[in-house]
């Protein structure tokens, strides 16, 4: 697997190939104490080819250790692959369209500041830091469920992320987050399915999510713990 490609194997890891970077961030508060921000914990060494867990019980997480073969949880993928702005919700403001699939919200936090991204879009306001606020918080979005669109141009506004995968540890709610893949790394379903290219989503590595491949937030109700987090 020399192209940078996710695999999803049946009933078992997500084979990464490409040599795509790997790193450990989390997700938490800034030096005020009330803002959310990335933080990256550790790069892991590079590799060409190397499976990462998705059941939730390798016990050399993040990686597969086969934990996959007597796992109590069904990996079977039941995501719609359906391109998110044909099943997203349309929020339109003066100068900004959110376009918002909840159903691929990961829980990251980010997008409740000031009164949260939706009515950021919607509020007619002179402050200038409205708009920025709400792109910051679709952009921080790992999931890729808020995508912002500058109205006048229609142009998507994206963080310009290369290809690279993190393992997600949240430090707010105290728990193993999901995969988040990053820069328009191309994942194919078990079955030969090639989910829509996007800059960024969030893969289900608790084994518990409704919406598998992705990660629909269900690591918080489970308090999902990886062994190796924070």
């Amino acid at each position: 697997m020399k192209e940078k490609r996710i695999k999803i194997i049946k009933d078992g890891p997500y084979l990464v190939g490409g040599n795509i970077p790997l790193a450990k961030e989390k997700i938490t508060e800034d030096e005020k104490g009330y803002l959310l921000k990335w933080e990256k914990i550790a790069d892991f060494p590079k590799q060409e080819t190397h499976s990462l867990c998705r059941c939730g019980e390798s016990k050399n997480a993040p990686f597969c250790d086969g934990a996959h073969m007597k796992a109590s949880c069904d990996l079977i993928e039941t995501a719609d692959n359906a391109s998110l702005k044909s099943r997203a919700e349309k929020i339109e403001g003066e100068e900004l369209v959110l376009f918002d699939v909840p159903k691929l919200c990961a829980a990251g936090h980010f997008c409740t500041r000031a009164g949260g991204a939706w009515d950021l879009v919607r509020t007619k306001s002179d402050d200038p830091e409205k708009n920025k606020i709400a792109i910051q918080e679709a952009c921080d979005c790992p999931s890729g469920r808020l995508v912002m669109v500058d109205k006048k141009t229609g142009q998507e506004i994206e963080p310009g992320f290369e290809p690279s995968i993190s393992v997600v540890e949240d430090e707010v709610a105290g728990v193993s987050g999901p995969i988040w893949v990053k820069g328009k790394i191309q994942i194919e379903g078990s079955d030969g399915t090639l989910y829509e290219l996007r800059n960024r989503v969030a893969l289900c590595r608790c084994g518990q999510s409704n919406n598998k491949p992705f990660c629909d937030g269900s690591h918080i109700a489970v308090r999902f713990s990886d062994n190796q987090n924070i």
